[in-house]
């Protein structure tokens, strides 16, 4: 085991950030969870006064925001011909409808009129034919809804597919980045409006242009005159729906954009609650809240409100369209040049026709929320990947365990350098401990060997074999990790031990409870390994967590062992058995172990120093003792209460 290099700042953000199957990921956002400064920052990367600035500035996306909603439906195009096809037929009958009827008004006007009767059968005949066509137009309609209700959730299964294939695609110092309440809203909230617009307005909006159209074409059958008079009020209806959409739009991105940041802020806050009761911090995190829901609150009502205006306009131009049928449609029953039947199609028409544009206009607030909601979805689908994976090892070798640094040189930040030029091997077997302050780095080569991170030059190979050609499935899969957080699972506890191997038996299950003593607190529970622990995992102790952690990654055989500050969080006793249970499994494992506690490391092969940026020691525990360097210091400092 030899180590050189240097290591030139303190360790930044990559802390405890890895996810295996036996740890939690932990990202700057979890260590900084109520800092009210990483909340102004969130706040100050979105511009003055939050997301509102940021729509405005995507306003050119909509076009290209389409066209990729047409790349999401465009794998229904058969299901969304046939839905095109139904709504033709049905909007086709139900504008035939009004002239039949027409027609069946003309029959009594002309019974009336001429002395000779109404001709009931013929009222009849058109009267049954008026219905076998409504009737018709209705089963189309369900059925043409019925089909699109299957295309939307289709193509919303894909597209939560699709974000799930990214986000475990995605490096970890994305996820790093982002609030996690405004990560989840993208997935969930942002998605569900998406569907629930496109549901909503999909078929209304093809129903309306298609009646629009309809309608136009018969109202100049019946009366050009009347038709001209009608369509003069579409340019204004259209100048309308466009100003107060485009004033609309903006607004819905800044909603959506400040119920992430809520729900970023909620989720801090609730994962936090023990901590801000504990200090005390009560007010300051609800006028946190009160800041960010008073965003929210302008931005929704703002963007109802403009949505809204967008109806009663239609509709006042439906009005004025009317009157101006029902006087000049008068002046021509009175010269004759128009029949009462024809007169009763026109007004219905007319009102067929201000429908369509209203209906339109309504569909467009709601369409312009889900396109916001896509617009944001799609910024996470488009993210950048992180590298691409390796083809799988054909008959991979049994993996020995022998790590080296070679020249290694890593920054989270490319203007802030943290590990530069640093050399390490770990031989077979060997337990390398990792010591030093708060902040100098350990987590970070840990991370390095797991791949959360790639170098920025340099490499670190496996028994001789580069980790960048390694699959990242296929090398994680030989190092089981145990982090100082814990994270279990909704589930049994038999289930979150099998996490770390899906295959294993029952029997595997107890042996490794034995050994890690997870099995001397499960019998006093009264379900035994079938207790359900919740989703915050409350209702066991943090040390019994802790174990089940430590359990979990032993059975999983690893050939690597990765232990961050695993025993942190048990007690003395506890700690000793878990220390005899380590030493046990460690045998013929190369095992990383990162301790703020020197006890728990006394009997490592090596032990690395990390102090003020740099591996400056190297070796046993009694050797370091003798050198009185900086181990000395630190192992004074614990047990003998010196300050050297």
């Amino acid at each position: 085991m030899s180590t050189t290099g240097t290591n030139d700042t303190n360790e930044t953000r990559g802390s405890d950030s890895g996810v295996s199957t036996s740890g939690k990921a932990q990202s700057p956002d979890d260590r900084k969870l109520l800092a009210t400064a990483g909340t102004e920052a969130r706040r100050a990367s979105f511009g003055p006064g939050g997301g509102i600035g940021m729509p405005a500035e995507r306003s050119d996306k909509f076009g290209e925001t389409l066209r990729r909603l047409g790349e999401i439906l465009g794998t229904e195009k058969p299901r969304l011909f046939a839905v095109f096809f139904l709504t033709v037929v049905s909007v086709t009958l139900v504008v035939i409808g009004p002239r039949l009827l027409g027609e069946a008004t003309n029959i009594i006007v002309q019974g009336v009129m001429s002395g000779q009767g109404i001709d009931f059968g013929a009222l009849h005949s058109q009267l049954i034919t008026v219905l076998m066509v409504y009737v018709a137009s209705f089963i189309l309609q369900y059925t043409s809804s019925y089909v699109l209700a299957g295309v939307v959730q289709r193509s919303m299964f894909g597209l939560r597919e699709e974000v799930e294939r990214k986000l475990n695609h995605l490096p970890l110092s994305y996820i790093d980045r982002q609030p996690r309440g405004d990560l989840l809203s993208r997935v969930t909230n942002d998605i569900d409006n998406l569907s629930q617009s496109l549901q909503q307005t999909t078929s209304q909006i093809l129903t309306s242009l298609l009646t629009l159209i309809g309608v136009t074409i018969m109202m100049f059958t019946i009366s050009p005159l009347l038709a001209l008079i009608a369509l003069t009020t579409v340019p204004i209806s259209v100048l309308l729906m466009k100003f107060i959409g485009g004033k609309a739009r903006p607004r819905f991105m800044a909603q959506w954009r400040h119920t992430g940041d809520l729900n970023a802020q909620a989720e801090e806050v609730f994962s936090g609650h023990a901590i801000v009761k504990s200090f005390g911090r009560q007010r300051e995190a609800e006028a946190r809240f009160r800041e960010d829901n008073d965003r929210l609150y302008e931005a929704s009502f703002s963007a109802q409100f403009m949505a809204n205006l967008i109806q009663p306009a239609m509709l006042f131009m439906g009005n004025v369209q009317y009157v101006l049928i029902a006087v000049v449609g008068g002046l021509q029953i009175s010269s004759g040049s128009l029949s009462i039947g024809g007169m009763q199609a026109m007004i219905q028409y007319a009102r067929q026709f201000s429908q369509p544009l209203t209906h339109l206009a309504s569909m467009a607030a709601t369409f312009q929320s889900g396109i916001a909601s896509l617009e944001r979805v799609l910024e996470l689908v488009d993210a950048e990947e992180q590298s691409p994976e390796q083809d799988l090892t054909s008959d991979p070798l049994p993996v020995k365990g022998r790590v080296v640094f070679e020249d290694v040189h890593f920054s989270y930040d490319p203007n802030k350098p943290l590990i530069t030029g640093l050399n390490v091997v770990a031989e077979p077997g060997e337990t390398v401990a990792i010591v030093g302050p708060t902040g100098a780095g350990k987590t970070t080569l840990v991370n390095l060997i797991m791949r959360f991170y790639e170098i920025n030059s340099g490499r670190i190979t496996l028994d001789g074999r580069d980790i960048a050609s390694f699959p990242r499935n296929e090398l994680r899969s030989d190092i089981g990790m145990v982090l100082q957080d814990t994270w279990l699972f909704g589930g049994t506890i038999r289930e979150n031990l099998r996490y770390g191997n899906p295959d294993a038996t029952d029997e595997q299950i107890y042996e490794a409870a034995r050994v890690t003593y997870v099995d001397r607190f499960v019998h006093s529970l009264p379900d035994g390994y079938d207790t359900i622990i919740n989703d915050e995992g409350d209702n066991i102790s943090t040390g019994e967590k802790q174990l089940m952690t430590i359990a979990r990654a032993f059975l999983n055989d690893p050939a690597i062992l990765i232990l961050d500050e695993a025993t942190s969080s048990v007690d003395t006793r506890t700690e000793v058995l878990i220390q005899e249970a380590m030493n046990n499994l460690r045998a013929n494992r190369t095992s990383f172990v990162i301790a703020h506690r020197l006890s728990t490391i006394r009997g490592a092969d090596v032990i690395l120093v990390m102090e003020d940026g740099q591996i400056v020691e190297q070796g046993n525990h009694d050797s370091l003792l003798e050198d009185h360097g900086a181990y000395w210091r630190l192992y004074n400092a614990q047990f003998a209460g010196n300050t050297i």
